[in-house]
């Protein structure tokens, strides 16, 4: 057992004296909801998942929810799950961490939708940029064979630019 553990179970067994020499009359259902309850507290349910409820506590006892609630053992059951420092099974701890991933993961879910939407218009705008960039860059190209085979064909009535000799430098 972990020091966690014992420090656990030596806080119920501690409250479950408190109540016993408080209530000298606990009777045998009271007794059997104790046990069931140090098994949970132990992680080894004999019946149940080995989560740490009233309607498990009750199944391990073998007793009514009635009867769980009607015995004074109920209250400081309740008291020692409340306390902060009280450690759970593991298989409880588990189950909230599990608990809490599976929220993350809806949340992350829900977040990733939105993100894949945007980055689908992104992608959209671009696409479309790059259809006019491409538009125009065949027209200038389309502008440049033309103008490329006005020079080359010699035609009279376009002014051909010199080329420039190149000047002694002074």
């Amino acid at each position: 057992m972990t020091d966690s553990t014992n420090e656990t179970l030596l806080t119920i067994r501690t409250a479950f004296a408190r109540l016993a020499w408080e209530n000298p009359g606990l009777t045998d259902i009271d007794q059997r909801i104790m046990r069931a309850f140090e098994q949970l507290m132990l992680g080894r349910p004999e019946i149940t998942d080995g989560r740490t409820s009233a309607v498990n506590i009750c199944a391990e006892a073998g007793v009514s929810r009635a009867s769980y609630y009607r015995s004074p053992v109920a209250a400081v059951i309740k008291g020692n799950l409340g306390s902060p420092e009280a450690r759970r099974p593991e298989s409880d701890e588990l189950r909230r961490e599990i608990t809490r991933l599976k929220q993350s993961e809806r949340e992350l879910r829900r977040e990733k939708p939105d993100e894949i939407r945007e980055m689908r218009a992104t992608v959209a705008a671009y696409a479309n940029q790059i259809q006019v960039l491409a538009l125009r860059n065949a027209e200038l190209e389309a502008d440049t064979r033309r103008l490329q085979a006005q020079l080359d064909g010699g035609r009279k009535d376009m002014v051909k630019q010199l080329r420039r000799s190149q000047e002694p430098a002074t």
